[in-house]
């Protein structure tokens, strides 16, 4: 058998460069070295892989619009032989800035993981990533090439009875619309309604199997108003875990009861002001009104709440708490974030209506303390749940809202607000006398007095949750254009679409950083954060130190467990 020549090599592989989009490749590759530069959360390289092949074909498709555009409005070059030469040159040397990056993207992971004490990633990693892009890279160019063949066909019809150029606008414009009714209409909602059922049969069946509790105080058992069947898996470790009266006197060294928590299923009603009203009853049945402190809880998407928050806070008030959820859906919090965000303000803004009327009903000086927490979409749906114009008369007492996601319009507009100087990821409002930010739960325990009414946000600067921003697509965002928070790596920088992407993509692994980054908040931080915002008495400094310790020593598996102090629930 005769080898092909080296000419005709050259030949054939000078035609397939041709063949590609010179801009597409350029762009393409461009965006996949940018995309293996850091950004907040630390990244395994199967993630990083598929980041990278969905920014290539991203950057592809850029260039591929670019070049089309430069061509059709008659700016293409005299030269044919000297553009395609250039091309290949510049698509080159982005090949060459490819692998550069590929080679330093093990150094620049690196340097998130030692920040959040991870283990280093391996120096063979780069070569996976690359593999592992091929594959989103292909399908997503694909899928874009038969959007620009169903363009063109289109293209052609229509140009048999109208003008060549206005038949390509209006074979553009209607591929456009029916790919975007398409993926909106059919598979966005087809995945989420697809997502929706699976995590509620889960939230459903998870927990089938599981022993009703025997506390009548605790929802669920058979004399509480709401059905066992009715509450879900991550509720019934809110509802069967936390301390007694016995362990947190064990833990304090004072005298305490058992604290009270309240929660209703999205299941054990059927419109969120029947489950408001179930609420309502169930809290009069245990005494929730008789307590010091009452806590209106939005739990996340799932209906989790995290067992962190909840516990420092009884500790703090050695159980003399009563708190109470109600739960809105069955989606993960990111997920309902980018779909529905305002899935759960209705059933936030119900139970704090029913519950607010019953609290300004009762005398000033024997009623609770009213307090809102929300933890993520939970922390929007509280922070909507009222507006401080309608509570002005008799306002609640606080609230603490922990990794508040950048689409609530309350955070926005206060650190929009923000003192001028003070940095985006650390807003200071004023005098600090009502409402405080923290990076830190510790950062909340100094400055002015605070007035009768005491907010809290607490984020970590390395939350995507917190920090994502829509525009970032093709604006650099604030948090990264002034002084740029400790935790946030010096290598991170901006670059449009590329970092919109990066991102995005850290919500949803959000969770995987290690406690006291990411959306992962700690034990530690809540405590100080409660601290501030209920201001327990009874506590010297001394003894609210040395509960510090003790929950540190408990805090890294507290999150793990459901509560500091079972490692199952009790039956």
């Amino acid at each position: 058998m005769t080898l092909p020549s080296p000419v005709a090599v050259r030949r054939w592989f000078g035609r397939r460069l041709d063949s590609i989009s010179t801009g597409g490749w350029l762009v393409g590759l461009l965006f996949f070295a940018l995309s293996l530069t850091p950004s907040l959360i630390p990244r395994h390289f199967v993630v990083q892989g598929i980041l990278c092949g969905c920014t290539f074909a991203v950057g592809y498709g850029i260039g591929v619009f670019f070049e089309w555009l430069w061509n059709w409005l008659g700016l293409a070059w005299s030269n044919p032989r000297l553009a395609r030469w250039v091309g290949r040159i510049c698509a080159g040397a982005c090949l060459v800035l490819a692998i550069t990056f590929l080679w330093f993207s093990t150094g620049w992971q690196n340097s998130i993981r030692a920040a959040m004490d991870i283990a280093p990633v391996e120096s063979r990693q780069p070569i996976l990533v690359a593999m592992i892009a091929v594959v989103p890279a292909a399908l997503l160019i694909g899928l874009g090439t038969l959007i620009v063949h169903g363009v063109r066909a289109t293209s052609v019809r229509l140009a048999r009875h109208i003008p060549r150029r206005v038949a390509l606008l209006g074979a553009m414009l209607l591929v456009g619309l029916l790919t975007a009714a398409f993926g909106d209409g059919v598979v966005a909602r087809g995945l989420l309604f697809a997502a929706d059922r699976f995590y509620g049969n889960l939230d459903h069946l998870a927990g089938a199997y599981a022993e009703a509790p025997s506390d009548p105080q605790r929802s669920g058992s058979d004399q509480s108003l709401v059905p066992w069947d009715t509450i879900g898996l991550d509720a019934r470790i809110y509802v069967q875990s936390g301390p007694s009266a016995e362990e947190i006197t064990a833990l304090t060294g004072k005298p305490a009861e058992t604290p009270l928590r309240v929660y209703v299923g999205l299941r054990s009603a059927e419109t969120p002001e029947d489950r408001a009203n179930l609420a309502l009853a169930e809290m009069d049945r245990v005494g929730a009104f008789e307590r010091s402190v009452l806590v209106l809880i939005m739990p996340v998407g799932t209906g989790w709440v995290e067992p962190a928050a909840v516990d420092t806070l009884e500790l703090l008030h050695r159980g003399d708490v009563a708190s109470v959820a109600v739960q809105y859906s069955y989606l993960t919090s990111w997920l309902s974030l980018v779909s529905e965000p305002d899935v759960g303000v209705e059933t936030a803004r119900t139970l704090f209506k029913a519950v607010y009327d019953r609290w300004t009903a009762m005398p000033k000086d024997t009623r609770p303390r009213l307090y809102l927490h929300g933890l993520s979409l939970g922390a929007y749906s509280s922070a909507a749940s009222t507006s401080l114009y309608d509570v002005l008369s008799d306002p609640f007492d606080g609230a603490f809202w922990v990794g508040t996601p950048f689409a609530s319009s309350a955070w926005r507009n206060v650190s929009l607000n923000r003192s001028t100087g003070s940095p985006v990821w650390k807003p200071v409002l004023g005098d600090s006398s009502a409402v405080r930010f923290a990076n830190r739960g510790s950062d909340v325990l100094s400055g002015a007095p605070w007035g009768p009414l005491r907010i809290v946000y607490l984020q970590y600067p390395t939350d995507p949750i917190v920090f994502f921003e829509p525009t970032m697509l093709y604006r650099e965002p604030a948090w990264l254009s002034g002084p740029r928070a400790p935790s946030i790596s010096p290598l991170l920088n901006w670059y449009p679409v590329v970092t919109f992407l990066q991102v995005a993509l850290d919500m949803a692994l959000a969770q995987t950083a290690p406690v006291g980054f990411g959306h992962f908040y700690s034990p530690q931080d809540y405590f100080d954060g409660w601290l501030a915002v209920t201001d327990p008495p009874g506590w010297t400094t001394a003894e609210i130190d040395a509960l510090r310790i003790k929950i540190s020593r408990h805090g890294d598996i507290g999150p793990l467990t459901g509560g500091w102090f079972r490692t199952a629930p009790e039956g």
